[in-house]
């Protein structure tokens, strides 16, 4: 199918930039004969869209032929109906994308489709690869084509490549996992089935679902989270393991652990704010997660005041926490404008002097000569922070304090998250006092990071926490390194 041709300009930032680490990609897959899987992706990609908004994209299988219709822009702007309906076939792959290795470019918009002997392959994947130039040389030894920037192309090309050699999908599939080291999770489409597989220390999540059985067809789902299965009515089986390659066909689902040296690393920002708080973890509720992690912040760090508050959305259940284990009142100081996306009108000065209004809009009649605690889960550059903090001020507060449920962001992310140099880093370069001062706040608390991890209902050392300590699972090449660790010495 061909690529449509508009040109929105979705890749422009509207001018109030969310000061947050940005998340990488949002895959789903669905292996489902007898059902409509172009809709069954739309939505569960529909549900994934917090993870990613810049583009999106669907490929099907039907006996042996190959559809995919991809573009930039929203789930809900890239497909309608007539579009769905060309999307035939029983397999279908699905990605909503955030720019991490790639720009935000029509052509770097996934699934990434690349033909083999044995038919084409669709490649969705969600985390970052940081040997992309050792593979990219290994891909031009063997004659790779390339229409796109990123590293998810070159894992389905050395897929691809591997096929072509006389290996089946699975074996193709683990030869060229040997060649990539990082994070992925991938959701791979093939003629014959579908595979989901994630790196051997899991950073990134990916869940099995399944849809009720009939005609004794069997019919399963592969998602970023669980709240793409719950859109669907899939019901939430387990997560894809650590090193693990899952293969779903007419026959079922089968399993197989391609490396023995899987060691678990889920990224812990996923727990306290990328995924959705009705997503499971884990076999944690987010929701009662972030409750926690409320609960565990009023433990660590106790201060009198009228109200508590969260940044809506992702502080709000941090603040529920606190308030139940504080027992100072929960109430909403700011709500959000949720229609605001990305805009292409430029804003008059003074709407840029006041830019968080667009998006937040202060109580006064709840705020006015109060004290004030606000709860979000991180600060990244402060920018936004400091606005929030003058809004409330204008709108009568008389204290603000800021908590944090989660420890200083540090260091960058290579593994999936779109994070700024180590120098950008408000707490890499400015002490939590320097931050205070600079946010405009009474007092800034940030959680410890033995409370966040305590909290956890896994194993604590089952985590990635390389933001908050510079702890890297994955070894980080040099060249990669000095690109984003600004502050250190390697």
């Amino acid at each position: 199918m061909k690529d449509n041709q508009h040109n929105s300009s979705v890749n422009e930032h509207s001018f109030l930039q969310v000061d947050k680490p940005e998340e990488a990609c949002g895959v789903f897959g669905v292996y489902a004969p007898e059902e409509t899987v172009a809709k069954l992706a739309y939505f569960g990609l529909y549900a994934l869209q917090h993870r990613g908004q810049e583009s999106a994209g669907i490929a099907t299988f039907d006996n042996g032929s190959c559809y995919s219709y991809k573009d930039m822009g929203l789930v809900s702007q890239v497909f309608n109906e007539s579009i769905l309906s060309n999307l035939q076939g029983q397999i279908a792959v699905g990605h909503t994308r955030y720019s991490t290795t790639g720009s935000s470019l029509k052509v770097n918009a996934q699934p990434a489709v690349v033909d083999t002997r044995l038919g084409k392959l669709a490649l969705a994947h969600n985390g970052n690869l940081v040997n992309t130039l050792e593979l990219r040389q290994e891909l031009d030894r063997r004659n790779g084509q390339y229409v796109s920037t990123t590293d998810s192309e070159m894992i389905a090309i050395m897929i691809g490549k591997e096929v072509d050699t006389g290996k089946d999908w699975i074996e193709a599939a683990i030869s060229s996992f040997k060649w990539c080291q990082g994070a992925y999770s991938l959701v791979i489409g093939t003629p014959d089935g579908i595979i989901g597989a994630r790196d051997p220390h899991g950073v990134r999540p990916l869940v099995i679902g399944t849809i009720s059985q009939e005609n004794n067809i069997n019919r399963y789902v592969l998602a970023s989270e669980t709240c793409a299965l719950d859109i669907i009515g899939a019901e939430y089986i387990r997560d894809v393991e650590p090193g693990e390659l899952v293969w779903i066909d007419d026959n079922g689902l089968t399993s197989k652990k391609w490396t023995e040296a899987s060691n678990p690393k889920l990224c812990v920002f996923e727990m306290i704010y990328f995924a959705r708080p009705d997503s499971i973890m884990g076999h944690d509720s987010l929701y009662a997660y972030r409750l926690r992690l409320g609960e565990q912040l009023a433990k660590e760090s106790l201060t009198d005041a009228d109200i508590v508050m969260g940044v809506p959305d992702s502080g709000i259940p941090a603040a529920i926490g606190y308030s139940r284990h504080s027992g100072i009142t929960y109430q909403e100081g700011l709500i959000k404008n949720r229609y605001v996306g990305r805009t292409f009108i430029q804003p008059t000065q003074h709407m840029r002097e006041h830019g968080i209004r667009m998006k937040l809009n202060p109580l006064k009649d709840v705020l006015e000569g109060k004290r004030v605690i606000i709860i979000d889960d991180s600060i990244v550059r402060g920018t936004t922070s400091r606005k929030i903090v003058r809004a409330l001020r204008d709108a009568g507060a008389i204290e603000v304090h800021m908590k944090i449920s989660s420890p200083p962001v540090t260091h960058p992310c290579f593994y999936g998250i779109d994070t700024d140099s180590q120098d950008h880093l408000i707490a890499a370069t400015k002490s939590v006092e320097e931050i205070a001062r600079q946010i405009e706040v009474d007092s800034l608390t940030y959680l410890s990071e033995e409370g966040m991890l305590k909290v956890t209902s896994q194993n604590p050392q089952s985590f990635c926490t390389a933001c908050f300590n510079g702890n890297y699972p994955i070894e980080i090449p040099e060249n990669i390194k000095r690109s984003k660790l600004m502050l250190e010495t390697v």
